[in-house]
């Protein structure tokens, strides 16, 4: 679904009827539980679908296909948008030499804890540290050992702009020192073995200067909405690695263990479907509380409490090859029991191997396949999966268009319908034509390179027109709903 705050994506459709392996008890009772039912997975899958949303995967696409979609948690807050201090300007030879001071000061700072990163020097990131910021230098303490446990393949801190106008006069007077100022830190890392580009972010970073020594006081001021926290920066993590996956875990080392297995399966199960054609890797990330997995994203508070994960792109600019991560609930999460866990994931990680962070495929395309693929691995009923798109086409409402990407925003009326009426396109493609040419097919709009490229692919992979394809699905529909 798509959230007010980005774009959201749904669970997994159910597998079409001739390919469903047969289903365990376990797994019977684990997809059509309440759990499942308000992730993205269809309103059908459980009667608690009110109190937790299975999933409802959100998923940064920023393609040009999906009108309307905002980015949620794609890019750093820009330092000179609105809501945040833009730098200022030097009006005299005097200011821009000062300006020009700090930046080199700040510069030096940064590098130091840089090259501290990098050779794994815990007392040299220490010595860039403020030795009066008694609160900072315990988060200090805890952003090394991190970045010392993440598999860290590449790793930059860059002085962007400052605000000396920033900070507060009692904060000023707090800090001390001759002077003190916030400044925009663009902040990279590259996780090595999982991530083909640097992930990005901007972090403001206060400085101080006392005794002819320049220092970083803080990593957390003035963080304004919309701008992202590393997951290393917002508290001990532990980490778990998996065959195809990395587990980042707010929480506890057992939970970030407990997790790589399923994060391996999903993999397996989207390669299965989409082909060996992507990195075969995913990294989950296991926020303790709401609070931080809001934080990591960027987003207000209770953002999210009805979304089980969230797939994001932590980069500047969503494109192919950017670093992407599946953010849990860690409440809803852990209500949704193995299977669930493992369909919301199978969700998430068709998303990453489908670069849907930066993909114009239509929204019911891309939360369909989703769906799909997700169901193909974890089997669940039809009348469990599509009860809410049952219910309205045995009342007459058989839907007159696939769903428009308004249709899965969060406050749509209909939002079940939507992704169960996405899925059962998808999977009529896949029984009609057979599953290699439902990728085939969504690989072609994906790689179109312009405005027609849904007409296109409907003619050229399956030798019809949308209108054409539309019919016979209503008729799919109505049939499957018994009417």
């Amino acid at each position: 679904m798509i959230d007010e705050q980005g774009d959201t994506v749904p669970l997994p459709a159910v597998p079409p009827a001739g390919d469903r392996p047969e289903r365990s008890d376990d797994q019977a009772s684990d997809a059509g539980s309440p759990a499942l039912r308000g992730r993205g997975i269809p309103p059908s899958f459980a009667p608690i679908a009110k109190k937790v949303a299975l999933g409802l995967a959100v998923c940064l696409v920023a393609g040009a296909g999906y009108a309307g979609l905002r980015q949620i948690a794609d890019a750093p807050a820009d330092p000179n948008a609105s809501g945040t201090h833009p730098p200022q300007t030097s009006t005299t030879p005097d200011e821009a030499a000062e300006g020009v001071r700090r930046a080199v000061a700040g510069e030096a700072v940064l590098q130091k804890m840089t090259d501290a990163v990098e050779n794994d020097n815990r007392t040299e990131f220490l010595d860039s540290i403020d030795p009066k910021a008694a609160e900072f230098r315990a988060s200090a303490r805890t952003i090394f050992a991190n970045l010392s446990t993440l598999p860290i393949g590449t790793f930059q801190l860059r002085y962007v702009s400052d605000d000396t106008g920033a900070l507060t006069p009692d904060r000023q007077r707090q800090l001390g020192g001759s002077q003190a100022w916030l400044a925009q830190v663009e902040v990279s890392w590259q996780l090595a073995g999982f991530d083909a580009k640097p992930a990005r972010e901007t972090l403001p970073v206060t400085f101080v200067t006392r005794d002819g020594a320049t220092y970083a006081a803080s990593f957390s001021e003035r963080f304004v909405a919309g701008q992202r926290r590393p997951i290393w920066a917002l508290g001990p993590i532990d980490v778990a690695k998996g065959d195809h996956s990395l587990v980042i875990s707010l929480g506890s080392e057992a939970d970030a263990k407990s997790y790589v297995s399923v994060a391996d399966k999903a993999v397996e199960s989207v390669t299965k479907v989409w082909g060996k054609g992507w990195r075969q890797k995913v990294i989950v990330y296991l926020p303790a509380k709401q609070a931080q997995m809001e934080s990591v994203l960027g987003a207000q508070p209770n953002t999210y409490t009805q979304i089980a994960a969230v797939t994001m792109a932590e980069l500047d600019t969503p494109e192919a090859g950017a670093p992407v991560r599946i953010v849990a609930n860690p409440k809803l999460f852990e209500e949704l029991g193995k299977q669930g866990r493992r369909i919301v994931l199978t969700h998430e990680t068709t998303h990453v191997a489908s670069t849907a962070t930066a993909s114009p495929v239509p929204l019911w395309l891309a939360e369909g396949f989703a769906d799909y693929v997700a169901f193909t691995a974890v089997p669940v009923q039809d009348e469990s999966a599509a009860k809410e798109l049952f219910k309205a086409i045995r009342a007459g409402k058989v839907p007159a268009t696939l769903p428009a990407p308004e249709a899965f925003a969060a406050s749509a009326t209909e939002l079940p319908q939507a992704y169960e009426s996405a899925w059962l396109a998808c999977r009529l493609i896949s029984e009609r034509e057979g599953q290699s040419k439902l990728v085939k097919f969504y690989r072609a709009v994906h790689a179109s390179k312009t405005t027609s490229g849904l007409a296109d692919a409907f003619k050229s992979v399956l030798g019809m027109t949308e209108a054409e394809f539309v019919a016979e699905w209503q008729q799919y529909l109505k049939r499957l709903a018994g009417v």
